[in-house]
């Protein structure tokens, strides 16, 4: 693992480009050009070798125990980033928009049922996981590039729960109580299981052969 220090500060550091991302979303209208615009922000994370919770979860069974404490600094140091980006904003002449666009998306997220969340995390987590292992182990530069944006665009579009894109927008809209805390529990521990789908199945089908 890397000094502590620069770890946390990559995990901060792709907090703030989650929230960067979730800051042109909710600044455009447009749905589909929001969410092509919002992958711009994983983009940079896998480009820059960043610390994302989702980016790094599916990986646990390929490391060592320890693995958990850089999982735990990274939720850390990405709700560190994602927090300060929505604190940041409220200084600023676009923070009345976003604010109220980030209100009736949290709303629909904590109207929702428990088990909802947790399915919508699950299949965040499976496109996730894709999405950085595809730009991991794309055979060309376009099939790296297409997976992260395919991937997200299509989590945006179908309404899945990403963890760390939740903790943004639950700060813009100024919504972080213990009812929230406690859906992204659900939401991290969803994107987790999803993360786990490919990775196992692999494991699965190598014994089978």
């Amino acid at each position: 693992m890397e000094n502590k220090y620069i770890y946390l500060t990559k995990a901060i550091l792709a907090g703030i480009m989650i929230g960067i991302g979730g800051t042109i979303f909710l600044s455009v209208d447009n749905k589909i050009i929001g969410s092509c615009l919002f992958a711009i922000g994983l983009f940079i994370i896998v480009t820059r070798n960043l610390n994302l919770y989702t980016g790094k979860i599916g990986y646990l069974f390929d490391n060592k125990p320890s693995y958990i404490i850089e999982i735990l600094m990274t939720i850390l140091g990405n709700f560190i980033g994602t927090f300060l980006v929505g604190y940041i904003l409220k200084f600023t002449r676009i923070y009345e928009l976003i604010h109220y666009k980030a209100i009736d998306l949290c709303l629909i997220k904590l109207d929702d049922n428990v088990i909802s969340i947790f399915i919508l995390s699950i299949f965040c987590g499976m496109l996730m996981y894709l999405a950085v292992d595809g730009y991991k182990n794309g055979k060309d530069t376009f099939t790296k590039h297409a997976s992260v944006f395919i991937c997200v665009i299509v989590f945006i579009l179908c309404g899945f729960e990403h963890s760390i894109a939740n903790m943004y927008y639950l700060s813009v809209a100024d919504m972080i109580n213990i009812k929230s805390l406690i859906y992204l529990l659900i939401m991290i521990l969803g994107n987790a299981i999803g993360s786990f789908i490919f990775p196992i199945s692999s494991i699965i089908i190598k014994k089978l052969k």
